[in-house]
């Protein structure tokens, strides 16, 4: 059974940083890429970043591009997204999925994790 578990959410001040965590198992790093998906209060899904391990294959959104910076320890199993200078607009629910081979903005997860909150907010 595969299972991806996020944390490291909380409130933090604008200009703060956050440290997420995914630890996944029942699944192999190398067959699939991991991304981050926010989803703010009353807005849809938003692709935040993606890694395929397999070829350093790494991207994020413009939104968050220069500010965010996605990881893994493959020896772990665990993603991260380090977050710095947040912003309130990056307040969200955050989510880890994965995708077999590839990430792929707007394309269906084959695997999700419960999500972590996180809110910036003075």
């Amino acid at each position: 059974e595969v299972q991806l578990v996020e944390s490291g959410g909380g409130l933090v001040q604008p200009g703060g940083s956050l440290r997420l965590s995914c630890e996944a198992s029942g699944l192999i790093f190398d067959d699939y890429a991991l991304s981050w998906v926010r989803q703010a209060p009353g807005k849809g899904l938003e692709w935040v970043s993606g890694i395929y391990s397999y070829n350093d294959n790494i991207g994020y959104a413009d939104s968050v591009k220069g500010r965010f910076t996605i990881s893994t320890d493959n020896a772990k199993n665990t993603l991260y997204l380090q977050m710095d200078s947040l912003k309130p607009e990056d307040t969200a629910v955050y989510f880890c999925g994965a995708q077999f081979g590839s990430w792929r903005p707007g394309d269906a997860y084959d695997y999700w994790g419960q999500g972590t909150q996180v809110t910036v907010s003075s």
